[in-house]
């Protein structure tokens, strides 16, 4: 094996990314140094920070792709040829890998991955490798919701915020959640068991979420930022929380979004505000993952995965992300394991 094609990035995009942001090449693949594995990548996860990897941030959690590499994103694995003794020909993995059909990897830098045969490859990717976690921690360990209080979850039709919702509900929660369609309000209430949805471009958006929150938000699960976080914290309780997963509304600009200005509420409300990078709770993983599959076991967590086919559409999968297209874990499917 001594060729891959690839996505490479070639332009930085000044706000949206257009098809000049990405070109489709062809590679002649490193020989493996030792601790350096060989993959073929099978799923790649497409994830709204993406974006923020192609800006020039100072602030970032992780270094942005420069002009010129190939596109990177977390993507599920199988080994095909290794130069380490933790892993072998033929094993899975997940960790950061590239829009490729064939990667060179840091053994030290992946973790194995495996799935109960109950699931598909690409709907356990989506649920336990980051979207899972990401709700799991952000929510419980971070939101610690109380039965009967009330949880806020916008972009809650995206991959973290159904589940982060369904996670509040079975907290014995109220449950409020925010998404970009009447249709997908309707799948968060109908399908998801959500107690309301509001759609957030409705004229009186505002109105709709302090009806929907009579007595309140003690939990606010922020995943897009702006006007709409800044809508949310107007309605705070005191002692809430406000969990910052997100905040896709500034992903496409290199410029930051004013506000929020109701930020004095942190202290008239005495809020506790806490943002993450679930990377930073790898070790965690295990514990989370068992928990997820034991409530989607028992019929109690609902996943719904937006698979495309084809390393091809890489580029267009991503920009779903940003224009509400997309519904549920937008992932790309290159190809199935080798047995």
């Amino acid at each position: 094996m001594t060729q891959s094609r690839y996505w490479q990035f070639q332009q930085r995009p000044d706000a949206k990314i257009t098809d000049d942001t990405f070109g489709f090449e062809n590679r002649k693949l490193d020989e493996l140094q030792e601790g350096q594995l060989l993959v073929r990548n099978l799923v790649i996860s497409m994830d709204a920070t993406n974006r923020l990897w192609l800006g020039e941030r100072e602030e970032l959690y992780m270094e942005p792709v420069k002009l010129g590499d190939s596109m990177k994103g977390f993507g599920l694995c199988q080994v095909v040829a290794s130069k380490s003794r933790l892993y072998q020909e033929g094993q899975l993995i997940s960790g950061l890998t590239e829009w490729a059909d064939y990667s060179v990897l840091d053994a030290l830098l992946v973790q194995p991955f495996s799935y109960p045969d109950n699931l598909g490859m690409a709907e356990a990717f989506g649920v336990l490798s980051i979207a899972g976690p990401t709700a799991y921690h952000g929510m419980l360990n971070i939101g610690q919701p109380k039965p009967g209080e009330t949880v806020v979850v916008t972009a809650a039709s995206g991959a973290v915020g159904m589940l982060a919702g369904q996670i509040a509900k079975l907290s014995g929660c109220r449950v409020v959640g925010t998404a970009g369609s009447a249709e997908k309000c309707r799948y968060l209430t109908d399908e998801l068991g959500f107690d309301a949805a509001i759609n957030y471009r409705d004229e009186d958006f505002s109105s709709q979420l302090a009806k929907a929150c009579p007595v309140g938000i003690d939990v606010q699960f922020e995943n897009v930022g702006g006007a709409i976080l800044d809508h949310c914290l107007s309605l705070m309780n005191n002692g809430g929380r406000v969990v910052i997963c997100g905040l896709i509304s500034m992903y496409n600009s290199d410029q930051n979004v004013p506000g929020p200005y109701m930020f004095h509420n942190s202290i008239m409300k005495r809020l506790k505000i806490e943002g993450f990078v679930i990377l930073d709770h790898a070790a965690q993983f295990p514990l989370m993952q068992r928990y997820l599959l034991e409530w989607m076991d028992a019929g109690l967590l609902k996943f719904r995965v937006n698979l495309h086919e084809g390393l091809e559409c890489a580029p267009e999968a991503l920009r779903s992300l940003y224009n509400s297209q997309n519904d549920g874990k937008v992932l790309i499917k290159l190809t199935d394991p080798e047995s």
